[in-house]
């Protein structure tokens, strides 16, 4: 009976523990997975020509992969920019459309369209690049690294309503993985097709299982 008691106690004390937990902890605002992505309206270049009103809404009914970069005529940023362009025809395969954003504005995005690779340039990118002048964006999506205004290297996998499935962010030196990115993309199509989980390590054709006990246990017999 008295361990019963010291565990009803300590049971109480972590719930009061969560309770008090201030609703402006900043880990739990920049948490998004699960919720509607943050809209907005920017300027943007597409095709090569610059848009005044390019809305994340519009582009509901289709998968979205928005990622962040630091700043135009850098080091990295580029590398990921092709990385992206690359592999573009993947993505347009699987109804999904890839935005690039940064706190530069247009007029810098349409230079750094202009030059070469060779030069440093992202010539060649074809896919949606906006203009986050004034921050909001980065900072609605909580990337945004306010003592250097530039956003960290923010990536968000949003469905066809607009939830946020996955956000991946990565520190200034550290560049992403595209195929990582399509490959959680496959996931996520695959789960809302068949209604299955995809477990560690899942890659496309591969078992997926059923998300009960059963399942799972079905799912390790059959890998031994």
């Amino acid at each position: 009976m008295k361990k019963l008691s010291i565990l009803f106690f300590l049971l109480f004390s972590f719930a009061q523990a969560i309770a008090e937990i201030p609703s402006d902890d900043p880990s739990a605002k920049s948490l998004l997975v699960g919720l509607p992505a943050p809209d907005f309206v920017a300027k943007a270049i597409v095709d090569g020509s610059a848009v005044e009103n390019f809305s994340l809404k519009d582009l509901q009914g289709k998968y979205v992969i928005l990622f962040f970069y630091p700043l135009d005529f850098t080091f990295v940023c580029p590398t990921e920019l092709h990385a992206f362009q690359e592999k573009i025809n993947e993505f347009i395969a699987r109804n999904a459309q890839v935005i690039a954003c940064s706190v530069d504005s247009a007029f810098t995005h349409l230079a750094w369209l202009s030059t070469p690779r060779a030069a440093g340039g992202i010539q060649g990118v074809e896919y949606p690049l906006i203009a986050d002048l004034d921050k909001a964006i980065a900072r609605n999506f909580h990337v945004l690294n306010e003592k250097e205004g530039i956003a960290y290297r923010g990536l968000f996998l949003i469905d066809r309503q607009g939830i946020v499935r996955h956000q991946l962010v990565n520190d200034f030196p550290l560049g992403r993985n595209v195929e990582e990115t399509l490959r959680l993309l496959d996931a996520l199509i695959t789960c809302e097709q068949i209604g299955e989980v995809c477990p560690a390590n899942w890659k496309p054709g591969e078992k997926t299982l059923k998300p009960t006990t059963e399942g799972l246990l079905d799912y390790f017999s059959e890998a031994e």
